[in-house]
């Protein structure tokens, strides 16, 4: 049985090994990305049973992919292999002050082809926790009016939908996204939410003005707003906990808001205190950023363990 599900779009990731903007860079190393894949390989490596539901090319991208959840215990059998569709693919380089330079092959993929008839009703209803994103919604219609499906399926079976807004204006524009988020947020009982969403989708910064610009519509059981390398901050009924982060040498920060996720879900269904919970998926994120890459720096549940014996927020 299947614990945690995720569904949404994998990217084969191209990462530079030299620090500048992409054109002036000429080495790249193959690794695996998209956000909610790498959800799922962080839930995965701490231990919870995990599955993936999208759709991939019949090409070696997309068998990358497969060998990769495979190695991770990440049941596959609702991944779709499409003949004829490609595996989107995205090149990212780190840039002398700080920050990355993307570029994304991803429009008409195999993943943005996935609909509502794609979904097994039985597979949804048997999880506990069903994951998506903004970006997930964003690759195409056809995937929006999946995830607000999967998000009926699971919840009228007593799962629980968690939803990381991580807003992209690459990929659709406030005016656009906006509705679209705000209406799957509604049905969401954990919402995680960076500042940097607030301020692209809303124009929000400081984390008063984005609780309440969240809670005038939405009320989820939890949400949480991340906030890089000043931690994050958690909110239910009843509490309001910051939770600071912990200070590593960071290298890579691509991914990090990923795991942190996974681990987050990963400590709540562990029945986990929210403050623990804030620590531990804190400590997952800091983990990620120490090298290159999305997935390969995403630690596994021993190396969190002797993280947090040895460090403290």
């Amino acid at each position: 049985m299947i614990d945690v599900a995720s569904f949404g779009e994998p990217m084969v990731e191209f990462c530079a090994t030299d620090v500048g903007r992409i054109k002036d860079v000429y080495i790249f190393r193959r690794g695996w990305g998209g956000d909610t894949s790498n959800f799922i390989v962080a839930v995965a490596r701490l231990g919870v049973k995990a599955g993936y539901i999208c759709r991939i090319g019949n090409d070696e991208f997309g068998k990358s992919f497969l060998e990769l959840w495979h190695n991770e215990g990440i049941d596959v059998s609702q991944v779709i292999i499409e003949e004829g569709g490609f595996t989107a693919v995205y090149f990212i380089s780190l840039l002398p002050g700080g920050g990355h330079d993307f570029t994304y092959y991803r429009k008409n993929s195999a993943a943005s082809h996935f609909s509502p008839s794609d979904l097994n009703p039985d597979y949804l209803s048997g999880i506990k926790v069903f994951h998506s994103s903004g970006i997930s919604m964003a690759i195409s219609e056809s995937c929006r009016e999946t995830v607000f499906k999967a998000v009926e399926i699971v919840k009228a079976n007593g799962g629980i939908f968690s939803f990381d807004v991580n807003f992209r204006p690459k990929l659709w524009p406030p005016q656009i996204a906006k509705p679209y988020i705000e209406k799957i947020m509604v049905k969401a009982d954990l919402i995680f939410m960076s500042k940097e969403d607030a301020s692209l989708l809303y124009g929000d910064t400081e984390t008063d003005k984005i609780i309440k610009r969240i809670y005038s519509f939405a009320k989820p059981k939890v949400f949480v707003i991340k906030m890089g390398g000043e931690g994050c901050l958690i909110l239910n009924d009843k509490e309001k906990i910051d939770v600071p982060s912990f200070k590593v040498n960071v290298v890579d920060t691509t991914g990090a808001g990923d795991a942190f996720d996974g681990a987050f879900i990963v400590g709540l269904l562990e029945g986990k205190a929210l403050e623990e919970i804030g620590i531990f998926a804190n400590a997952v994120g800091a983990l990620t950023t120490t090298a290159l890459g999305a997935v390969a720096p995403i630690p596994r549940r021993r190396d969190v363990e002797d993280f947090l014996r040895s460090f403290k927020p």
